[in-house]
C-alpha cells in the first residue's frame, strides 16, 4: 500500500525530509478522554489490548486530533511473556503483575519460544490497522528488549532497586544468558510477524537499559538486542527500519549505533548535538523532549521544540518525539501546541 505521508521512514533512512516528523511515545492512551471511554468498554487492559476492533481504535485515536506522522500499534511490552504462559495482567495503581513469574531458574528451561501466531491478536490488530489507515501514515511494530522482559518476569513488575533481576545475573549468569536467548529468539518472531503484517517500522523498548553499568549493559542488553536485529535481517527483512530506544543509556550510544539498527531513540538526558557526535551520523536519532515540558505554558513548550530542532540541527535523519512516553495526566491541548511547533519551526 502506497503511503501517503512517509516523512517518518524518510528520515529513519536519513533523508531529506520537506520538515520533521512527529509522533510521541504513548501517544494513544490515558490522557485522551476518548481511549478512556473505549477502556471502560474494554472493562480491563487485557481486553482491550486483545481485541483487534478496540485496539485499532485507540492506535488511531491521536491522528484524528493531530497531525502526527507515524502511528504505533497499541499493545503492550509484556506480550512476549504473557504468550510463554506467566498469565499477564493489570492491577489498578500497581501496573503489570504476572500469575505465574519467574521465582527458580527450573521455570526458565521449561518456558517455551513463541511463535507469531501465539499472538495473532496482535497480528490481527496490526493488519486491521494498516487496512484503516489506508495509507495514511506508517503503522510502527514493536516489543520490549529482553532485558526489559526479563526485569518484568523476575521481578513480577516494576522495581526501583531491580535486586531480583540484577541477582539472577550475577549468580547464575547461564541461566540469565538461557532466559535472554529464549527472549530474543521469540522476539524475532514477533516483531517478523509484525513487519508480514503489515508494520512499516518496528521499535525495541529496552526501558530498563540504564540500570545497567556500561559492560554488562552489553552483555545483557545490547547482546541481545543485536540477536534480534540480526534475525530479522537474517531472515529477509531488510528494508523494514529497526529503531532501538534504551533508556538511560547514553554512555553506550556507539555501541548501539554500531548494532546494525537504523534509529536511535534518544531520552532527554543527553542533548542532540552531543548524541551526533557520539553516533557519529550512522543512525537517524529519534526524541528528545523532555514529557515534563508539556506541564508547562504553551510559550515554554513551543521553545522547548525550537531547542531539540536546533540542538540537532538542518541535517536529515530526525524525528522528533519525547524523551519518554506521555503520561495520563497530561493535556491533549498541550499535546496540539508540542505538534505545531514541530510542523512550524521544523519547515526546510
Amino acid at each position: 500500500m502506497e503511503l501517503k505521508n512517509d516523512l517518518y521512514l524518510r528520515a529513519l533512512r536519513r533523508e531529506s525530509t520537506e520538515r520533521t516528523p512527529v509522533w510521541l511515545m504513548r501517544q494513544a492512551g490515558r490522557y485522551l478522554p476518548e481511549y478512556r471511554k473505549v477502556r471502560a468498554k474494554a472493562g480491563d487492559f487485557m481486553t482491550l489490548a486483545g481485541t483487534p476492533e478496540m485496539a485499532c481504535e485507540v492506535t488511531i485515536q491521536p491522528l484524528e486530533r493531530f497531525p502526527l506522522d507515524a502511528a504505533i500499534i497499541f499493545s503492550d511490552i509484556l506480550t512476549i511473556p504473557d504468550a510463554m504462559g506467566l498469565g499477564l495482567h493489570f492491577v489498578q495503581g500497581e501496573g503489570p503483575r504476572f500469575s505465574d513469574p519467574i521465582t527458580d531458574v527450573k521455570q526458565i528451561d521449561q518456558l517455551p519460544i513463541p511463535e507469531a501466531d501465539d499472538l495473532q491478536y496482535v497480528m490481527d490488530a496490526i493488519s486491521l490497522t494498516v487496512k484503516t489507515l489506508n495509507g495514511r501514515v506508517p503503522l510502527i511494530g514493536f516489543c520490549g528488549s529482553p532485558w526489559t522482559l526479563l526485569t518484568y518476569m523476575i521481578e513480577n513488575g516494576g522495581s526501583k532497586t531491580f535486586a531480583k533481576a540484577k541477582s539472577l545475573l550475577y549468580k547464575n549468569p547461564e541461566a540469565a544468558h538461557r532466559l535472554l536467548d529464549k527472549l530474543a529468539q521469540s522476539t524475532v518472531h514477533y516483531l517478523i510477524g509484525q513487519i508480514e503484517s503489515g508494520a512499516s517500522a518496528v521499535q525495541i523498548f529496552d526501558s530498563w537499559g540504564g540500570v545497567l553499568s556500561p559492560h554488562d549493559f552489553e552483555r545483557f542488553s545490547l547482546k541481545y538486542m543485536r540477536q534480534i536485529i540480526d534475525g530479522i535481517k537474517d531472515a529477509g527483512y531488510t528494508d523494514t527500519p529497526i529503531v532501538l530506544f534504551s533508556k538511560g543509556a547514553n554512555q553506550s550510544l556507539q555501541s548501539l549505533a554500531a548494532s546494525g539498527c537504523d534509529g536511535l531513540g534518544i531520552d532527554w538526558t543527553i542533548d542532540l548535538k552531543d548524541a551526533l557526535l557520539k553516533t557519529g551520523g550512522q543512525v537517524a536519532l529519534q526524541g528528545n523532549l523532555d514529557p515534563a515540558v508539556l506541564y508547562a505554558p504553551d510559550e515554554y513548550i513551543d521553545q522547548s521544540v525550537k531547542t531539540v530542532l536546533d540542538s540537532y540541527g538542518p541535517k536529515p535523519g530526525h524525528v522528533f518525539n519525547l524523551g519518554h512516553g506521555m503520561q495520563p495526566d497530561m493535556s491533549p491541548e498541550k499535546v496540539a501546541v508540542l505538534v505545531d511547533a514541530v510542523r512550524q519551526y521544523s519547515q526546510r
